[in-house]
């Protein structure tokens, strides 16, 4: 099995920029700003020939426990726990803090093989900070610059001095691809990308921890936790799934700060990578504006759409609810109509297989293909029973029907006048195609083509 690496130290030492550097691309949101990594967030790393996975953590602050920054603390912790080393990060244009003798004490306490790295290291300006380093005891400092690539060098000989030869061994032997027979056969099969996104304070990061069984995600009562899209991994009955938990996305008008901005940006590529689409709703508040909004952005992007509508426990159970729910949800989303809508409670695990069953039905449905002979059988049926309608006294001929490809499912329709079909008769082609081939709640594509007139190049007689 692989190593692993966790990367800690004060807020804005450059954690998340080494974090970046290692997984070579921007993963990590990066910020002058200190305190921007909340989450911890797993990436393959690779550095010279070794491959291994690097955690980045939020910063280290003393704080109350019960406290953001203490719980915040307690996942940095969580991080050391789970790793097989750890670099422990320090500013050397600052020096050697108060606060990072504090936190090299905790790191030490660990017993983990650690590296101990000066970064922010170029120029002279640092060069004063890598010799206080030493006052730390965790041995002789690397000297680095994340953001410049310097120093990479001294860190890869830095690693494998730090590694037992066993567990390096055991890196270059899962490169090759060796590991246990189960695991493969896990491995083989294409985890579903799913991302989890909604307003803020909707539970997001709850129902994640829910799923895995374990408090891998910082949550809390305050709105608007969750900055980066962290990804963890899942394996629900022998189906690996990759879930992205995301930031609350607010209205823009309501986005000024910068940092939410990259948070936002963030999620919107979570959902752009995104197989299958869990939109939360506040079973409270459901379908407000917001949430309307961002349903729409998903089904524009073409991802397949499961609503959660989570705190379910919070709400007073009467006759018909669920049947309410289903048709107040075509009601306002008709452009998914029949799209999945599965009552949950993040808090309580009720209601999460059926979430799961859904996004794995979701996920079949998107990737549905129909065969050309069965959609020019439906097109005939369509053109016997309503046919288009004449424009400026002229009919419109459909020919025939094929779908190119799928995820979503995608149609192209070929017709003598592809400019003259009203949206009316479009949405009712869409409609139509949802109901007979059972694609409910996807985003369906439906392209007009012209085909082309066989006579038009011959000269006139």
């Amino acid at each position: 099995m692989s190593f692993t690496v966790a990367i800690v130290g004060r807020p804005n030492v450059g954690k998340s920029t080494l974090f970046n550097r290692l997984v070579g691309k921007r993963l990590a949101l990066v910020d002058d700003l200190p305190g921007v990594t909340r989450d911890r967030r797993e990436g393959r790393a690779q550095l010279g020939d070794l491959a291994f996975t690097a955690i980045d953590t939020a910063g280290l602050e003393e704080a109350a426990p019960e406290s953001l920054r203490g719980r915040m603390q307690e996942q940095t912790e969580a991080a050391i726990s789970a790793a097989d080393a750890v670099l422990f990060l320090i500013d050397a244009r600052a020096g050697a803090t108060p606060g990072d003798r504090v936190f090299a004490d905790l790191v030490r306490k660990s017993g983990k093989p650690s590296i101990l790295i000066a970064n922010k290291s170029e120029g002279s300006a640092g060069e004063a900070g890598v010799l206080e380093a030493y006052e730390l005891g965790l041995g002789e400092p690397i000297a680095i610059s994340a953001e410049h690539g310097e120093g990479l060098t001294d860190l890869y000989a830095g690693l494998r001095a730090a590694l037992p030869d066993s567990t390096a061994l055991a890196a270059e032997v899962e490169q090759r691809g060796s590991g246990d027979a189960i695991e493969q056969k896990i491995a083989e099969r294409k985890p579903i990308r799913i991302a989890v996104v909604g307003r803020p304070n909707c539970g997001k990061s709850t129902l994640v921890n829910r799923l895995l069984g374990e408090e891998r995600l910082l949550t809390g009562p305050e709105a608007g936790i969750t900055r980066d899209a962290i990804a963890v991994d899942l394996i629900w009955q022998d189906q690996p799934f990759r879930v992205h938990d995301t930031a609350g996305l607010r209205r823009r008008a309501r986005v000024e700060e910068k940092l939410e901005k990259l948070s936002v940006a963030d999620a919107l590529n979570a959902v752009r990578f995104a197989e299958v689409v869990v939109l939360l709703m506040d079973a409270q508040a459901p379908f407000e504006e917001q949430d309307l909004r961002i349903a729409d952005l998903i089904e524009r992007e073409g991802r397949a759409l499961v609503i959660g509508m989570n705190k379910w426990d919070r709400i007073e159970p009467r006759a018909g609810i669920i049947k309410n729910l289903r048709e107040e949800t075509d009601h306002w989303l008709p452009q998914v109509k029949g799209v999945p809508v599965v009552a949950v409670s993040g808090l309580t695990g009720a209601g999460l297989d059926r979430l799961m069953q859904a996004v794995v039905d979701a996920h079949a449905v998107w990737d549905r293909r129909v065969g050309t002979s069965a959609l020019n059988r439906w097109i005939a049926e369509v053109l016997a029973s309503h046919p288009p309608p004449a424009v400026s006294g002229r009919r419109i001929r459909l020919d025939y029907i094929t779908q190119p490809k799928s995820r979503p499912p995608s149609f192209v329709l070929f017709t003598s006048r592809a400019d003259a079909l009203p949206d009316a008769y479009r949405r009712y082609l869409v409609n139509s195609l949802r109901e007979t081939f059972d694609l409910p709640g996807t985003p369906i594509r439906l392209a007009l083509r012209e085909k082309k007139n066989p006579y038009a190049r011959r000269a006139k007689r």
